[in-house]
């Protein structure tokens, strides 16, 4: 400590059983490994594939990414914690990546957003779909995203810089996460609280009620089908789009929208856990093996590479 305040923090992480940190590190290095590779496999997919250049998969090209980004934030940082026995992390590296996963972890709202109004615009207005979804339109949509999850984080990562730490350095958590440091300052925290809340609860309400709008006209419109082979087509191109947004929004609700979430360290650090390192590696499944271009576009490949290294043999 010095001055008054501290240079490094100690991440305490969830136990400190040796037997159930090794469960712990087998278990984040499986679902990162997967989460990873998902992803990554969605991006060349999405990038390669002459089918699979629509906003649609535009879109989830950028969640892929924004996925990896998220979870490499902090659980290789863990992993490493867990496997050195070293759990210091200096200030600027905690606070750096308090930047990155809180914008990383905002940005995939407002993202999830916009390609709930991509699936809008498919169904509700399909024969405008390719003027209004244009290559254009799409990049503003995720370059806003970004922009916006920067402005949100902004008020409430300044008002942190200014926090103190004097009696204490031990975070009661696996990663750096504002409530752990704000339960360990010894600063007047009652504006920081209040801002993170604000953040927090204008986040998912503009973000989930583009959402529940979007899905409203959507599901009035497929009502309307009067094919119930349409209507399952229908239903297939967002039931995947909507199984993630569920997992989001539930899981986070339940963390920042809890009155009492501040003193629930424990159960929110397993919550954070399973969003940090779970949701990712779930996604690139779920949009998979809902998706039958996206199944056929994997197979191609993978016949194109058996293809390659058969001639090369040759």
């Amino acid at each position: 400590m010095r001055n008054g305040t501290v240079t490094t923090f100690i991440l305490l992480g969830l136990t400190d059983d040796p037997r159930l940190q090794v469960l712990i590190f087998i278990f984040l290095f499986l679902t990162y490994t997967l989460s990873v590779t998902g992803n990554l496999t969605i991006i060349t997919l999405t990038s390669v594939d002459s089918h699979l250049k629509t906003p649609m998969y535009f879109f989830l090209k950028n969640f892929s990414f924004l996925e990896i980004a998220f979870t490499s934030a902090c659980i290789p940082r863990y992993m490493y914690s867990i496997a050195a026995g070293d759990k210091v992390i200096t200030y600027n590296d905690c606070f750096i990546q308090v930047f990155f996963t809180d914008l990383c972890g905002v940005t995939e709202f407002f993202l999830l957003a916009a390609m709930s109004y991509d699936r809008y615009v498919a169904i509700c207005k399909p024969l405008h779909y390719t003027t209004i979804m244009s290559t254009k339109v799409c990049q503003t949509l995720v370059i806003s995203s970004w922009v916006s999850g920067l402005c949100i984080i902004v008020p409430p990562l300044s008002l942190g810089l200014t926090l103190k730490f004097c009696d204490s350095n031990r975070l009661d958590h696996f990663t750096c996460d504002a409530f752990p440091l704000v339960k360990i300052s010894c600063s007047d925290t009652w504006l920081i609280e209040q801002t993170v809340i604000i953040c927090a609860v204008l986040t998912l309400n503009i973000t989930l009620t583009c959402v529940v709008l979007s899905y409203a006209s959507i599901i009035k419109t497929i009502l309307k089908f009067s094919s119930v082979q349409q209507r399952k087509k229908a239903f297939s191109t967002c039931s995947s789009h909507m199984i993630v947004v569920s997992i989001t929004y539930g899981t986070c609700i339940f963390i920042y929208m809890n009155p009492t979430a501040k003193e629930q360290v424990t159960i929110n650090k397993v919550v954070s856990l399973l969003i940090s390192s779970v949701s990712p590696m779930l996604n690139p499944f779920i949009y998979t093996l809902r998706n039958n271009q996206v199944k056929k576009a994997f197979k191609d490949s993978i016949k194109r590479i058996v293809l390659l290294s058969s001639n090369k043999r040759k």
